[in-house]
């Protein structure tokens, strides 16, 4: 459970991608960083109750009496609330999201009977494509040929072949909306169409951090993302660009949670989900979600029930593939949900320019119309030199010609490319192409302007060619020059997908699906159609495999049950890299491998279950039992295998510090020993088989390497395939350092204390608590932290600290009681004496070193306990623990702790 305790002010800043590079030392104070993705919002929590009986109606009047009851506790113990939103549906879900006056009275819902759990309402960011591009219309007389490569990568053609397209299933898309004007969507929403209902639970101008305004009517012309994902699943055929969905006989319903910018809080999801159970959807999906690493989030429970009832239930694995492992996304996080990796399409629809003056084959570009150029034009290059690395990031020089006559070619690096294409149009210029500097050839953000990238090589020899005084021009073929672009890295797991496993070693992600430019719809205002990357473009391609499934296997709760178990057992098995020799990509990243459909669905043998939890060295599982049943007609007979897969290091040696991805592999593999190799199952008959596994050996368990891998069941005749997939760490997790106690990032040695200056603080100091002079922790989390408690001790305290490296805060702990602000249940911390609690979190996630708001955290902190009290003037010392995980939160060592120099409380009377 989620929870914390907010008597202080909480903001998050960031750090930098080089480890070598320092923070300035008040980069933490800077007012524009402080929104953290997946984000508490102060004061409201979402209250779980155990029956219907123990939730109080919105309403007094006419309520049921038993939902007066928790009013009335409420009442009689002082809480100040207001109920935001009600949530009754038994069996999932039951309780409410409130606002508290007091969020330190959240300690008093806990004691009330029949209250199960009370989190916070967390803050989910908006769906953020890796790579979106728009392309110019409809009616362009260039039409690509069929893009369907994702279908045939996933056997999904064949299914289609047969006339299984997704006829009867109800699909609900939690998202931003949807244009069910879009003629490809059918046009139109209710009955008789495509988009059969939906509801905006937000309104435009939503952006998470406002009152939501709801409308009947989920209509999106102002983002998109929902466009797209609807796409993917129910695009009808019959458009211009040959794609369909997935499953374009399902009828789909929007739920709109996002507004056209910001954020939504994870209390709208639940809602949405609830009704979209309500409604009878045999499907939701949600590509959305922010970084989490734990499974406990009120969005991941509740979706999670949902898969327990034989709904299936998609949600994006998250794209913060760069972040390294440990790094999974909530609500994907759902223990019974599918999450869903992001595999690079294998082709992207693209357009070729012609070039004249000089012997060279056509160039691709990154469009997927021709451009709008219908003139011969010769090239001007803005520098000479193909190795510089900030061209046209500053204006051009006088001597540039006027550029309106001319394609410019420009090299990538340093600056947006919006930044170089201004200053191009100063020069009049208004068609323009940027080639790459090695960062990847895929779609890029160019504002309006008319531009988009091509390929290093290509602008190499451009500018070589201008530079040697050759006449070049280019023309762009309006019909004709489209082509299928074969992607380098198609095939392969796309490099943004997020890492897991979980903090506590559950298996994420599931399965993997196409999501690396993948061609969809898009709202008409905007632009009709366009490329997009994202696990959020993987996910819905389940959910239409999943309503494909529904759609032969029938409804029945059993279906949806075992849905991802048959996905990852009849998965195909994702490689590292296109290099022969090179091991399999970690299951970590790629779960169960790449999605088969048409095996799936047409497969009679069933292996159960799909994924083994070896867990870590200190809670190993090395005997795991599997069957193999057979529902067909005739026997078949087997043989067992192993195939290892990169044993991910997730550590950076000789640092408590993540590996950037792409995570790094080693071949330290385990072992595994099988019941038997081979073995014949007859019709209807089930055979038990046992795996014992012996983890990588000589693998440097300080690095926290993850090893998995697939057992691999094959036919004897050649004909069947399927495998169940593994992963542990050869490591114990409680030795994984939690609390970053470097001086890395800002030059001090973390956590500090900082000053209202923007300093750090160094030896004792006094803060009057008026204004901005108060004290802000500053620290960073290397990994997940299950708990993280700040509290208030006296001056003279003697104890051992595990952070510091102050050698006078080496002493012998003193004895007495402690209380946790938030206690469930009795504890037996009495080693620490303290004068009282500020803050505790629970099942925080680690920091990052990307600049995007999950670098490190500050907490501002006031004059008061958790529960309210002030703090008397005087000298104190603040005490930080972190409990590492798998620890147990009754035993002070199983803390990181860190204890501050003194500081004075010196507020004036009021």
């Amino acid at each position: 459970m989620k929870s914390l305790v907010w008597s202080l002010f909480f903001t998050l800043a960031v750090a930098p991608a080089v480890f070598a590079a320092k923070f300035p030392q008040n980069a933490w104070t800077d007012a524009s960083k402080q929104t953290i993705p997946g984000n508490a919002v102060p004061n409201k929590f979402i209250v779980e109750v155990a029956d219907v009986s123990d939730i109080p109606g919105k309403r007094e009047l006419g309520a049921p009496d038993s939902h007066k009851r928790l009013y009335h506790a409420l009442r009689k113990r002082d809480v100040g609330f207001k109920v935001d939103k009600e949530f009754n549906h038994q069996g999932i879900f039951v309780g409410a999201s409130v606002t508290l006056d007091n969020a330190n009275d959240r300690k008093q819902i806990t004691q009330i009977p029949g209250v199960k759990a009370v989190r916070p309402v967390i803050l989910v960011p908006a769906p953020n494509p890796v790579n979106i591009h728009v392309v110019s219309g409809v009616d362009d007389p260039a039409l690509p040929p069929d893009s369907e490569s994702t279908h045939v990568l996933t056997g999904v053609d064949k299914l289609h072949a047969q006339g299984i397209l997704g006829q009867g299933v109800k699909i609900g898309i939690l998202d931003t909306g949807i244009d069910f004007t879009h003629p490809v969507l059918g046009g139109g929403i209710g009955p008789g169409f495509k988009i059969i209902g939906g509801f905006d639970f937000v309104g435009d101008d939503f952006t998470g951090a406002n009152t939501p305004v709801p409308d009947p009517s989920p209509l999106d012309q102002c983002n998109g993302h929902g466009t797209h994902v609807a796409g993917i699943i129910g695009a009808n055929p019959d458009n211009p660009f040959n794609i369909s969905g997935v499953a374009f006989h399902a009828s789909l319903t929007s739920y709109r949670i996002f507004g056209c910018t910001g954020s939504t809080t994870d209390d709208i999801i639940v809602e949405a989900l609830l009704r979209g159970v309500s409604e009878g959807q045999d499907i939701l999906t949600m590509s959305l979600g922010g970084s989490d690493g734990w499974t406990e989030s009120t969005a991941s429970v509740v979706s999670s029930r949902i898969s327990d009832t034989g709904k299936i239930v998609t949600i994006a694995a998250g794209n913060d593939g760069s972040k390294g492992a440990f790094y999974t996304s909530s609500p994907g996080n759902a223990i019974s949900s599918i999450s869903v990796a992001s595999l690079d399409n294998t082709v992207i629809e693209l357009q070729n320019a012609t070039v004249h003056g000089v012997v060279h084959d056509p160039i691709t570009y990154f469009a997927t119309f021709p451009f709008p150029v219908n003139d011969t034009l010769p090239i001007f290059v803005t520098s000479t030199d193909p190795a510089v690395v900030d061209d046209a990031c500053d204006p051009l020089p006088d001597s540039t010609p006027d550029l309106s006559g001319f394609i410019t070619i420009v090299r990538r690096g340093t600056c947006t490319f919006v930044q170089k294409l201004t200053n191009v149009a100063a020069k009049n210029g208004t068609v323009s192409l940027i080639y790459d500097n090695g960062s990847g050839f895929s779609a890029i953000d160019v504002g309006n302007f008319t531009s988009t990238l091509i390929q290093a090589d290509d602008g190499v020899f451009l500018v070589n060619a201008f530079a040697s005084g050759e006449t070049v021009s280019l023309s762009f073929p309006q019909s004709g020059a489209a082509f299928g672009f074969p992607d380098l890295s198609g095939g392969l797991i796309s490099s943004f997908s997020s890492f897991g496993p979980t903090n506590d070693m559950f298996f994420k992600p599931a399965v993997a699906a196409p999501g690396g430019n993948i061609l969809s719809t898009l709202p008409v205002p905007l632009g009709s159609f366009g490329i997009e990357s994202g696990t959020s473009m993987a996910t819905p391609f389940i959910a239409g495999v999943s309503a494909l499934l529904f759609g032969v296997k029938g409804h029945s709760p059993s279906v949806g049950t075992t849905a991802r178990t048959l996905f990852e057992t009849t998965a195909q098995k994702i490689s590292s890299s296109h290099t022969d020799g090179d091991p399999l990509q970690s299951v970590s990243v790629q779960g169960g491998g790449l999605v088969d459909a048409f095996t799936a669905i047409t497969t009679d043998i069933v292996v159960t279950p799909g994924e083994f939890l070896l867990n870590d060295t200190a809670h190993f599982k090395p005997l795991q039992t599997f069957t193999v049943k057979n529902n067909g007609k005739t026997a078949k007979s087997f043989k067992l295998s192993h195939s290892p897969a990169g044993t991910a290091l997730s550590l950076q040696s000789g640092t408590s510090f993540p590996a950037d991805g792409p995570v790094p592999l080693s071949t330290k593999f385990a072992t595994v020993k099988f019941s038997e190799t081979s073995f014949t199952v007859h019709p209807g008959q089930t055979q038990k088989l046992t795996a014992h596994f012996t983890a990588p050996s000589g693998a440097d368990a300080s690095i926290l390497p993850i090893f998995s891998g697939f057992i691999d069941i094959d036919s004897t005749d050649g004909l069947d395939s399927f495998h169940v997939s593994y992963v542990g760490l050869a490591a114990s997790l409680k030795d994984a350092q939690v609390v970053d106690n470097s001086d890395v990032f800002f030059g001090v040695n973390l956590p500090a204390l900082g000053a209202s200056d923007g300093s750090f603080i160094s030896g004792p100091a006094n803060f009057t608590f008026v204004g901005s002079d108060f004290p802000t922790l500053v620290m960073r989390l290397d990994f997940g932290t299950p708990k993280l408690r700040f509290d208030l001790v006296d001056p003279n305290i003697k104890i051992k600290t595990t952070l510091n490296q102050r050698s006078e805060q080496t002493h012998v702990l003193e004895k007495s009681v402690f209380t946790f602000p938030n206690a469930a249940q009795a504890g037996t911390f009495s080693q620490v004496k303290i004068l009282g609690p500020l803050f505790e979190f629970d099942f925080l996630p680690r920091n990052s070193d990307v600049n995007d708001g999950s670098g490190f955290n500050s907490f501002g902190l006031t004059n008061t306990f958790a529960n309210g009290t002030t703090i008397s003037n005087g000298s104190f010392r603040f005490l930080l623990r972190a409990l590492k995980v798998t620890g147990d939160p009754t035993k002070e060592e199983d803390f990181e702790s860190w204890l501050s120099d003194v500081v004075g409380v010196q507020a004036p009377s009021p």
